[in-house]
C-alpha cells in the first residue's frame, strides 16, 4: 500500500535528519568515491616506490577505489612531504612517510614545515633492519674484531652511505658514537655506487638497507657481520646489539596526511592497512624486500615518529652532520 504524500515527505525528512546528525559516519562508510594518491619523494624503481605501490595495490583491492602512485622526488623527500603538508585536507592525499622524514625535521631546521606536527600518522606497515656489511677481503669477521681493528687503526676505515643524513649515514655515526670509534664518512648517491666501491675495497664498511644489498649478501660479494634487528631473510646473524648493548636502528615505512585529516577516515584507512599487514602474501611480498609487515595504531604510530625524531636529532648533532 502506498503511503499518503504527506507522510511520505514526513519520513523523508526524518531519515535526512538521521543522515545529517552523523556526517562523519557517513562520510567514512562511504570513503574513498574517488581515486586517492599516494605521494612518494623519491623516483620510481626504488624501494619506496615498490612498497608504495604493493600497500597501494592492496588498499585499491580492498577498500575498491584506485590508490595512484605519484612520485616527487627531491631533498631527501622534503619536496613531496611539502606537497602533502600543503593538500587539502580532504582525505585524497597520502604521503609514503619513512625514517629519513624524522631525520630531516633536525637535518633541515629552515623547512616550512614540521613533519611531526604538520603530517598526520595514519599506519606504519613496513620496517627493515639494516645490514652491517664489509667486503669479503676485510680482515675483520665479526663485530668485535671489527671495533678492536677500527680502534687499533685509527682514521683509516672509510664508512660508505647511501646519502649524507639518510638512515644509512646516521646509522653507522651512532655505532661511532657507541662503540668510540671514527670512520671517514663517504657519501654516494644511493646504494649501488657505495656497494661497488665496498666490494672493491676502497671504503670499508656500510649500515646498508637489507632491501638493497640482500642479492650481494647472497651472492658472496658483501660478507654481513650483523643486523639491527632479526629477520627471516638473514636468521643467521647475530645483531649489532649483542655487540653494542642499546644499538637500536632500522628503517620503517607508513602513511601519513596532511593534518586535521577526518578521523573517520584515518581509521578506516588504518585498519585497512593493519588488516593488509597482516596478510600472508603481502608479508611474503615484503620479506623479499628484506622487510617486514607490521601495524600498529595512528597513536602508536605517531609516538615512534616522535621517539625517532628525538633520536636522530641527536646523532645529527653530536656528529655535526650538514644537507649536502
Amino acid at each position: 500500500m502506498e503511503l499518503p504524500r504527506r507522510q511520505f515527505l514526513k519520513a523523508a525528512m526524518a531519515a535526512a535528519a538521521v543522515t545529517a546528525a552523523a556526517p562523519g559516519a557517513t562520510a567514512q562508510d562511504a570513503y574513498p568515491i574517488r581515486p586517492v594518491r599516494i605521494v612518494v619523494g623519491y623516483t620510481a624503481g626504488g624501494v619506496s616506490d615498490i612498497l608504495a605501490r604493493l600497500i597501494g595495490q592492496r588498499l585499491s583491492q580492498r577498500l575498491r577505489q584506485p590508490f595512484v602512485v605519484e612520485n616527487r622526488p627531491g631533498a631527501a623527500s622534503n619536496v613531496a612531504a611539502d606537497y602533502v603538508v600543503h593538500a587539502p585536507a580532504d582525505g585524497y592525499t597520502l604521503f609514503l612517510a619513512g625514517i629519513s622524514n624524522a631525520i630531516n625535521v633536525s637535518l633541515y631546521p629552515d623547512l616550512d614545515f614540521n613533519f611531526a606536527r604538520d603530517l598526520a600518522p595514519v599506519a606504519v606497515f613496513s620496517r627493515s633492519p639494516l645490514v652491517m656489511e664489509v667486503s669479503p677481503a676485510f680482515a675483520a669477521k665479526t663485530v668485535p674484531d671489527f671495533i678492536a681493528y677500527a680502534k687499533a687503526n685509527p682514521g683509516t676505515i672509510a664508512m660508505g652511505s647511501a646519502g649524507t643524513g639518510g638512515a644509512t649515514h646516521v646509522a653507522g655515526e651512532l655505532f661511532q658514537m657507541m662503540t668510540g670509534t671514527k670512520f671517514t664518512h663517504v657519501p654516494y648517491r644511493g646504494s649501488p655506487p657505495a656497494q661497488s666501491d665496498l666490494i672493491a675495497g676502497r671504503i670499508q664498511v656500510m649500515f646498508d638497507n637489507v632491501a638493497a644489498a640482500m642479492a650481494l649478501i647472497r651472492a658472496g660479494k658483501l660478507r654481513p657481520l650483523a643486523v639491527s634487528a632479526h629477520i627471516e631473510a638473514l636468521p643467521e646473524l647475530p645483531l649489532i646489539g649483542d655487540f653494542v648493548p642499546g644499538y637500536d636502528a632500522y628503517v620503517w615505512n607508513g602513511l601519513t596526511a596532511p593534518k586535521d585529516y577526518p578521523a573517520g577516515v584515518v581509521d578506516k584507512l588504518n585498519a585497512a592497512v593493519n588488516a593488509i599487514a597482516a596478510d600472508g602474501e603481502f608479508k611474503d611480498a615484503l620479506a623479499n624486500l628484506g622487510n617486514t609487515a607490521v601495524s600498529d595504531t595512528p597513536l602508536g604510530f605517531g609516538q615512534l615518529i616522535a621517539a625517532d625524531t628525538e633520536k636522530w636529532a641527536k646523532v645529527v648533532k653530536s656528529a655535526g652532520i650538514k644537507p649536502e
